[in-house]
């Protein structure tokens, strides 16, 4: 690990969120001796932020640890166009009023992350459509778009990659990289602010609002971007087969969201610990050392302790709880998902409705291959019918799916 001075590159870099810098001597020596407000922007293109988010919202708390100060940028302008960063077609249009629902939404997970308020390291939540949206085209084009040059937007690797596939990449697009640009000069005007952060996917974006906050404004800002996030096995943080892991208890119930992370590969315990929770490095060093079956219980650690920082503690307690019911005890915790019936229902749609298979068909995959149990017993008949004379029956579906349904 480099030699940091200042608190906040030091835990960043003890902890694993550091793939690129601009300028690190420099950004070291500010932090050191000032508080340095810093930035991630977020498109609200949904009412939650996924798993996927984590680790910028992560980065935004280790800001605030460090005692500087975290500006959450939430993009209700460039919400409306779409990041084309690595994406493989244009993004659905969303109305004003349909991102201004989602803003409200996704507030309430930052403020279980971040302290917000008036004081000098203080989180704040800022929308860009304040300034965005105020643009005139003409003077934007004469006074900000000098400073781009097409060439090289032509060579960054998130546009590149869409060209190189021949997929179009719309005008409107193409714009958004100058609005991001565009973003971090205008926080530095009004918030002073010194530092954008993001995924390795940003860095050129992150470049050009660099490179454009010092040409207009005379100021010197930097950029840190984390690594991307993989799995053990080569996939992408966060995707699972029954589809995005939520931030939101809304979107995701908190014992699936305490199962995610009770189900992370084992090569993965470790650098887990250090990026998503805030256990204390010398007892993660503990944790990742257990080998054979012990490192479940750096597994539960994991799994409660980024349960509790995203859903609470009660959550975190109550789907732990559950889980210790229903795979020691083999009962059925409070916590399980679950799935109202009127009456009798075919285990076929039992599964459905649970959300353990994503249509029928592979319902009847999981039956006929012994992965369906109900009360704990295999079921092997596609046409099994679950009967309603139970006030609850437990439905399973492989090893670590478990669910209640609940006749009404």
């Amino acid at each position: 690990m480099t030699a940091y001075k200042s608190d906040l590159l030091r835990l960043l870099d003890a902890r694993g969120y550091i793939h690129q810098t601009t300028d690190a001597p420099a950004l070291d020596a500010l932090a050191s001796k000032e508080i340095v407000p810093g930035y991630i922007g977020f498109d609200a293109t949904a009412p939650s932020l996924h798993v996927g988010s984590l680790v910028q919202i992560m980065l935004l708390r280790r800001l605030q640890q460090s005692g500087h100060k975290p500006i959450v940028l939430m993009g209700g302008g460039t919400s409306k166009i779409g990041d084309p960063s690595f994406k493989d077609e244009a993004r659905k249009m969303l109305t004003t009023d349909l991102i201004g629902q989602n803003i409200a939404s996704i507030k309430r997970i930052f403020e279980r992350f971040l302290t917000f308020g008036d004081g000098p390291s203080d989180a704040v939540m800022l929308d860009n459509s304040e300034w965005l949206d105020a643009l005139e085209y003409i003077p934007f084009l004469r006074d900000v778009g000098q400073h781009f040059s097409i060439n090289r937007m032509l060579s960054f690797d998130s546009v590149k990659l869409r060209l190189d596939r021949e997929q179009s990449l719309s005008f409107l697009e193409f714009n958004y990289m100058i609005l991001q640009a565009y973003d971090f000069m205008e926080l530095s005007r009004r918030t002073g602010c010194r530092l954008q952060m993001g995924g390795s996917d940003q860095w050129g974006n992150i470049v050009n609002g660099i490179e454009l906050t010092r040409r207009m404004e005379s100021v010197e800002v930097f950029g840190v971007t984390t690594p991307l996030i993989t799995t053990a096995d080569g996939g992408k943080m966060g995707k699972t087969v029954s589809g995005a892991v939520w931030l939101h208890e809304d979107q995701l119930p908190s014992y699936d969201y305490w199962q995610f992370w009770r189900n992370t590969d084992d090569r993965d315990v470790g650098r887990f610990l250090r990026l998503f929770t805030d256990l204390p490095l010398d007892e993660i060093q503990r944790l990742e050392a257990l080998g054979g079956s012990e490192i479940n219980a750096a597994k539960i650690a994991l799994a409660n302790a980024a349960t509790e920082l995203c859903r609470g503690a009660d959550a975190a307690t109550l789907a732990s709880e559950t889980a210790r019911k229903t795979f020691e005890e083999g009962s059925s915790g409070g916590d399980l998902p679950s799935f109202d019936a009127l009456g009798d229902i075919s285990l076929i749609d039992a599964l459905v409705g649970l959300g353990f298979v994503a249509s029928k068909k592979e319902a009847r995959r999981m039956i006929q291959g012994g992965g369906a149990r109900v009360d704990g017993d295999a079921v092997t008949d596609e046409d099994a019918v679950i009967s309603a004379q139970a006030a609850h029956v437990k439905i399973s579906a492989g090893k670590k799916k478990h669910g209640l349904i609940n006749f009404i």
